[in-house]
């Protein structure tokens, strides 16, 4: 009977790989989001859901980082930023919002304490940006399954929204 269960729990697992997944991380004072593409392989991205203390929207023309800290970005699949390729590893990952879109930063810097720094740049996005109707309380992140080998990033601040889509190569 365990057999059965563990085979069924482990079924179900599989049933919702391919659809996005936000969870809360060991640790308590960040949280992930996951992406699944058909293929199985993932993108995840980990982040410091500070309170949103703008109702419109974060601070313009600076690079936000949450808590202090870089979010931090992984991915099992070689990916497609903007014009830009993005190998299979792990990163930092920034946002730099403006009145008009969003740019979101994948970094080969690694360390999520290290001061942003333009010159280690692997790839830009340009993310569009939309009011939400009701202000997020905390920055929020989550991946959407958009379509064949698409997976687009969604981040939510106090009444903006901004997202752009991650292409796997």
């Amino acid at each position: 009977m365990h057999a059965v269960l563990v085979g069924v729990v482990l079924w179900s697992g599989l049933m919702l790989a391919p659809s996005a997944v936000a969870q809360q991380s060991k640790d308590s004072d960040s949280e992930s989001a996951i992406c699944a593409y058909e293929d199985g392989k993932q993108i995840t991205a980990h982040y410091t859901p500070v309170a949103t203390t703008h109702t419109d929207g974060p601070p313009t023309g600076r690079v936000l980082m949450p808590g202090g800290s870089a979010m931090t970005f992984f991915t099992e699949t070689d990916l497609i930023l903007g014009d830009s390729l993005i190998p299979t590893g792990g990163y930092t990952m920034y946002v730099i919002p403006a009145k008009k879109e969003w740019t979101l930063i994948v970094s080969r810097n690694t360390a999520p304490d290290a001061k942003y720094d333009e010159k280690q740049d692997l790839a830009r996005g340009m993310m569009e940006i939309g009011q939400l109707s009701s202000p997020a309380e905390k920055l929020s992140l989550y991946f959407g399954h958009t379509g064949q080998r698409k997976c687009e990033i969604n981040i939510d601040f106090g009444k903006t929204r901004g997202w752009v889509t991650f292409k796997e190569k």
